[in-house]
């Protein structure tokens, strides 16, 4: 692969709603990142501090502008072909503007678009492959299916046996996606399901950045129900926010998350049974995920809703379960194999 002098640059478009596409956008670079690949950022999220290369910082597209206050009037999705594109918005303007502005300056080999339409089809029309992110749900729509034509490859961040499962798209299109397994940002641990620790067993909540999958009284009256147990709360809208959840996860009998793709991806990583609330998300994006589990045998206690569970049966049930049965979710290689997909479609 080459990009011209120096060492070969890829970009990565990083999506900036929740937590999770920053967090597997960052895997991708440290691993492209040993393979003498320089990865930009580009996104309107903060640049983390471990990222590995350059940061290019995007003026947001859905803030508010005077004189732009009828959705409607700004015409968003263009006639349904496109998902975000208010006319008139000087944000949207100018993000595309540096966009192609530094796709000029740097001429990458190529671009992991994580996710958008119109930023897969803005770096495809300046002629430079794209590797497009396809999330789980229903992904039929017209704009859907554009972006996922003019991309070079398409990458799942599920298990190949789940493809179906997790994914409805024209047959076509999910035949292209290559699905690498989920990819965690912590290395994949051992299962210590016959550990047991003095005092009550714990249970582990993960609440997402994204919003949570249930409210705050739902929460209450599932603590208060389990009273033979030790809750703990991180993230969400009333728990602590911890950079790194692993030694929480570790102390943990049992995790209660919702199916956005990393939480599970570092579920499934630290090998712990869990009890997986789906939120609601555009498109059944967590619905398909979470029957998915429930249907083909995860190590999960799959709830509709948190006050669908009768407590504490649904801990102890989930606590039986096997962690390692998690290893064909997660299996440790992800990253490496999405970092493949890039260099492969690199010229």
């Amino acid at each position: 692969m080459s990009s011209g002098s120096g060492p070969a640059a890829v970009g990565c478009y990083v999506h900036h709603h929740g937590s999770g596409h920053l967090h597997r956008a960052g895997a991708l670079a440290r691993e492209l990142a040993t393979r003498g690949v320089v990865t930009t950022g580009l996104s309107s999220l903060p640049r983390p501090a471990d990222w590995p290369g350059e940061w290019v910082d995007l003026p947001r597209d859905d803030t508010a502008e005077e004189g732009l206050d009828d959705p409607a009037a700004r015409a968003p999705d263009a006639s349904g072909r496109l998902h975000w594109v208010p006319r008139g918005h000087a944000g949207l303007r100018a993000r595309h503007a540096r966009i192609s502005a530094w796709l000029d300056a740097v001429r990458p080999a190529a671009v992991v678009v994580d996710v958008s339409v119109e930023v897969a089809l803005l770096v495809r029309l300046h002629g430079v492959p794209v590797v497009g992110v396809v999330l789980p749900g229903v992904r039929d729509d017209v704009a859907h299916r554009l972006g996922h034509d003019v991309a070079d490859a398409l990458v799942g961040l599920w298990p190949a046996s789940e493809t179906r499962s997790v994914l409805d798209v024209a047959p076509e299109v999910g035949a292209r996606v290559q699905a690498l397994g989920g990819l965690s940002r912590f290395p994949v641990e051992p299962a210590r399901v016959a550990e047991r620790h003095p005092g009550p067993p714990r249970v582990l909540v993960l609440g997402g950045s994204g919003g949570d999958a249930w409210t705050d009284d739902e929460l209450d009256r599932a603590v208060a129900a389990s009273p033979g147990w030790e809750w703990q709360v991180l993230g969400g809208t009333r728990g602590t926010w911890v950079a790194d959840p692993r030694e929480a996860m570790r102390r943990a009998d049992v995790v209660l998350t919702h199916a956005g793709q990393n939480a599970l991806a570092e579920v499934a990583a630290m090998r712990r049974p869990a009890v997986v609330v789906p939120a609601a998300r555009p498109h059944d994006e967590q619905a398909r995920t979470g029957a998915a589990l429930a249907r083909n045998g995860w190590p999960a206690v799959v709830l509709r809703a948190l006050g669908a569970g009768r407590w504490p049966d649904v801990l102890e049930q989930a606590r039986a379960l096997d962690g390692d049965a998690w290893a064909a979710w997660c299996d440790g290689g992800a990253a490496r194999r999405f970092a493949d997909v890039v260099t492969g479609v690199c010229p």
